[in-house]
Formats: C-alpha cells, structure tokens, sequence
C-alpha cells in the first residue's frame, strides 16, 4: 500500500540473560565481572557500547524504518514479505509480536545494561588523561539518552534502569515508568553529556559535544519547550563545527564520510573482518529485482517523490528512481563489495536537522524572521527560492515540508508527525488519497510492548488497542 567491532562480552537485555556475542576475530571470551578494572578494558566496552548501534534493532536496520514507515515517507513494497513485520507497521496492523519491534526493545536495553556498567565502573578506573576519562562518560549518558529517547518516543512509558544490572529479579515486578520521568532522565544525562564531551574527537564515529546539544534540542522541542530547544539549538550553530555543505552529492558519498554536516552518525564499513562490519541496509531498502535479494523496504513513496519540483537539487540526489520508475533511498550507497556489506553510515544527527528545528522553536516563539532565515539556508542550499511565509501556521507548513524533502530516510518524519500532533490527520488523510482501507486513531500512536516481555514480566502492562 504505502508506496568498534568488539571482543564478545556478556550482555543482558532487560530482565532477561542472554549469550548473545558480539564477534570478531579471534575471538575471545571475557566475564564481566572481572572486566572494566583498567583503561584499556574501559575502552574496549565502550566500543562494545558503540557497537550495540549496529544491531538490527537498533541502526543496523530497524531504527531508520520506525521512523518512516509509518508515515507518508516510505512504504513496504510487498507487505507479507518477510513475515509482514514490515508491513504491520506500514498498514497500522502490528502485533506484540512482531520481531522488529522485539529487537528494537532488546537490542535497547541491551544497550542501556552496557552504559550502565561503563558508568558503574569508570570512576574506579584510573586513567591516563582525566579529559578521555570524562568523554567517555559523557558519551555513554549521550547513548543511554538517545536509546531511552527513541524507547519513550515509540512505546510510551517505558522501563527506567539507570543502574548495573547483575541480578535479573531486580526490577521485576516493577512495570512501567512515566514517560514524563524517563524524559528528566534523558535531560539529566543529555546536561551532563554537553559539560562532558569534547568539541571534536579524533577518532571518527565518535559522540562530541555539538550531538549533546542536538539531541538534547530535539528532546525540548518534542516536550514542546522551545525556549530551551532554541537554546541548545544556538549552541550547536555557535560552536562552528557544523556547516551545510554546498554539493549535496558530498553529504552522503562514502568518500566524504562524516563531514561537517554530520554531527553523530552510526559507523558502517565494507571489505571489512570478511564483509561483516558492513551494513545489508541497501540490499533490504531496495525496489524488487533492482539488486541481488533486494526486499523492497521502506522505499519512499511516490508521492512523496512527487512532492520534489524539478528545481530541488534534492530530487534524484536524495530520492532516485529505479529503472522500474520505484523510488529509492540515494542516501545509501550501493556495496562495493557485496550486496550485503554496505558502507554507507547511518545518520542520526545532522546539521540541516538542527537549522530545521531551530526554524521551528523561533516561530512558535513567535521569531518569524528568524525562523524564516533558518527555513531559507536550507531551501536556498537545495536550488530553490526563498520562502515567505506571512504568519505563523504557514510557516509550520513549510517547516513541515521542509523537513520531510531534506531528512527523508533518516527516521525522523513520523516522530515528528507525533510531536506536532498530525499523524492521524495526515496519515488517514493519505490513506484515503491512495485508496487505502487503513483508517488509525490515536491509539495507534504508540507501538506494542513486545509479547515476549510482557510475558516475562506480568507487571509490565501492554498499550491500549493492542491486548
């Protein structure tokens, strides 16, 4: 319808054990309990920690997609392909077992078991530099902030583990946490992440300061707190690390990798340990018979193709057509090695986004001329002519449009359906427009609590419309 790489450690998922390894050759086997005692150990687990991004639930594929695939962005091109976990969440008809939502949930917390025990751990370890000691604490509050973030945004009121888990009986029984109490943990470690993390870091791939004040911007402006979005948002701007860069054939090309439009982007590689630090994120994201296995996934839609004029420099450049006359993602680039081993990065952050909800935070303030200007480096950029808009619900419309043309793909236009309180109006209004049957509600906002923990633990309550 709706057209790095680490040593294997023990990990924990909430609530439950798990083996789950992440490899590498050779591969070696270390108990945690005696592990994060020296510098290089410390290290070592936080590259696992950044690793954890690359699994499927996370960047390696399903993060991206949650946050398009319900939206009038992109659609599943056969929607019982794969079991139809694709298609549930393109056509609104999700179960509590579907197994994106099932990674999703347990490659976060499994994510959020790994920063806990950095945190845990560090102040015990001495340190050569006190300066790396500090970055990385703050980049694991970033990525513990960014995890619960996306937790909160997508299933509501979520489990709060702010600390180690060694016994898994701990927070049985627990069940849910406000989301308003996630959200001033988010804050809280995303404020302490900024004072922190560096301006800049040597190695790529890495969180710095300006991917603090972003994501912490992104949280206020979706608390609807634009005073404080704006300021974080300034921050970032003023820091001088970030620009728009002129070619946009630039941004994305695997020659050019984390410029300086990117502000924190997930790291993929080909030709890398035998193709597996690659991502198979073109292969799944490609029309049918475009490429060898191409699953037709969360490809743009047509109409969102057609919303490109002949004038945007982004047409063709961000969203192409296959020979078939399907639309592609043209963010991600083809393998060079196999199909399966992409290197294309996965951007989480990026600098357009920012002047974008800078646009946004300044006209509900009541700034048009600001938010104008910001809305215009971003059209202008693209080819095309300044915006005008004469007051201030069109100027959210332009924003809105704006957004959707420069960030498709990158998992950002059905969160910010939610925050601006327009997905059912736009989606069923899209749905009718296609010859859909699909109608949704605001239940249909949240997604469902996994089935497998709910069953796990009782306490943990399933989301309105799914029982």
């Amino acid at each position: 319808m709706k057209n790095l790489i680490v040593a294997s450690m023990v990990c924990m998922a909430l609530f439950t054990s798990c083996t789950d390894e992440l490899d590498q050759n050779p591969i070696t086997s270390k108990e945690l309990s005696q592990f994060l005692r020296t510098e290089a150990e410390v290290e070592e687990y936080v590259n696992a920690v950044y690793a954890n991004l690359q699994l499927d639930g996370l960047y390696g594929l399903y993060m991206p997609v949650l946050g398009e695939i319900a939206s009038d962005n992109t659609f599943d091109e056969v929607p019982l392909n794969d079991g139809g976990v694709y298609g549930e969440l393109d056509l609104f008809t999700i179960i509590p077992a579907n197994g994106v939502i099932a990674a999703n949930w347990k490659h976060s917390y499994q994510g959020i078991q790994k920063t806990n025990v950095v945190l845990n751990r560090i102040e015990a370890v001495s340190f050569k530099s006190d300066i790396i000691k500090k970055a990385r604490t703050g980049e694991m509050k970033f990525i513990r902030a960014l995890l619960y973030f996306n937790l909160v945004r997508l299933y509501g009121d979520v489990p709060l583990v702010t600390g180690e888990t060694t016994d898994v009986n701990t927070y049985f029984g627990q069940g849910r946490t406000a989301s308003a109490k996630v959200y001033e943990q988010i804050i809280q470690d995303l404020n302490t992440a900024v004072e922190l993390l560096p301006a800049e870091s040597s190695q790529p791939g890495k969180v710095v300061q300006t991917a603090a004040q972003a994501l912490l911007g992104k949280v206020y402006l979706t608390l609807n707190d634009y005073s404080n979005a704006r300021t974080q948002l300034q921050n970032v701007i003023k820091s001088g690390k970030h620009l728009l860069l002129p070619n946009l054939a630039d941004i994305f090309s695997l020659a050019n990798e984390n410029n300086k439009e990117i502000i924190f982007a997930v790291q993929f590689a080909s030709g890398i340990n035998g193709n597996t630090e690659g991502s198979y994120m073109y292969q799944q994201f490609s029309p049918s018979a475009t490429v060898s296995g191409a699953k037709g996934h969360n490809l743009p839609t047509k109409s969102l193709y057609n919303l490109y004029t002949s004038a945007d420099k982004r047409k063709n450049e961000y969203v192409a057509l296959a020979t078939s006359g399907s639309p592609y993602n043209n963010k991600l680039k083809k393998p060079t090695t196999v199909i399966t081993d992409g290197g294309s990065n996965i951007v989480v952050l990026r600098y357009p986004d920012v002047l974008l909800m800078l646009s946004e935070a300044e006209n509900e303030l009541g700034n048009l001329a600001a938010s104008i200007d910001y809305l215009n480096q971003i059209r202008t950029r693209a080819g095309l002519n300044a915006a005008a808009p004469g007051s201030k619900e069109e100027l959210r419309t332009a924003i809105a449009l704006e957004r959707q043309l420069e960030l498709v793909g990158e998992g950002h236009r059905w969160f910010d359906l939610i925050r601006t309180k327009r997905a059912v109006e736009v989606m069923n209004s899209w749905f009718k427009q296609n010859g859909a049957l699909t109608v949704i509600s605001e239940q249909k906002m949240l997604l469902p609590i996994p089935v497998g923990q709910i069953n796990t633990d009782p306490a943990i309550k399933q989301n309105p419309g799914y029982n």
